[in-house]
């Protein structure tokens, strides 16, 4: 199964967000290229939170470009079997923690923003992974700082996406 396949069939398992999960399947219809950065009109991203629910915390990354506070992630790479993989990829590449495990259930949000051309838009397919207990993290190129933040210092240091995969996450833990 392609990675293309395997995002239609998340988006149509994929049960909240019902508009946005119809733009997704319609944008992954019109672009077979869809999953790839070089889709001009757009294309699917994979991210995760990673959540350390024992000591109510998440690590969230100093984006070295955008200079914000963001959960990890990325952009799909032809390696990645499943949207699930790329995003616990994302994760573990730009967390330097090994061992971490994916929630239980498929992606806790979408999230479709501009960006810059020469594309459109990412249409992230966002996770949520487990941090195992003792996790070390290790600040990677694409980095500024690594920060663990308890969860009601989110709000104050990131955008109302991160915020909202948060609660969704909380809801789904």
């Amino acid at each position: 199964m392609s990675l293309h396949d395997d995002a239609v069939l998340v988006l149509k398992g994929y049960e909240d967000q019902g508009e946005l999960r119809q733009a997704y399947l319609d944008h992954l219809a019109a672009y077979p290229d869809g999953m790839w950065k070089a889709c001009r009109a757009g294309h699917l991203t994979a991210s995760a939170l990673v959540i350390d629910p024992e000591r109510g915390r998440v690590l969230l990354t100093l984006h070295r470009k955008l200079r914000m506070w963001l959960q990890m992630g990325g952009h799909c790479e032809p390696g990645d079997a499943t949207v699930a993989a790329a995003a616990l990829r994302e994760a573990t590449e730009e967390s330097g923690i090994a061992g971490l495990t994916l929630l239980p259930g498929g992606p806790v949000r979408l999230d479709r923003h501009p960006i810059p051309p020469p594309c459109h838009w990412h249409l992230d397919v966002q996770y949520a992974v487990l941090a195992p207990p003792g996790a070390v993290h290790e600040i990677s190129d694409e980095s500024l700082d690594l920060r663990w933040f308890a969860y009601d210092e989110v709000a104050g240091v990131a955008d109302d996406s991160v915020v909202r995969l948060l609660e969704a996450t909380r809801a789904r833990l």
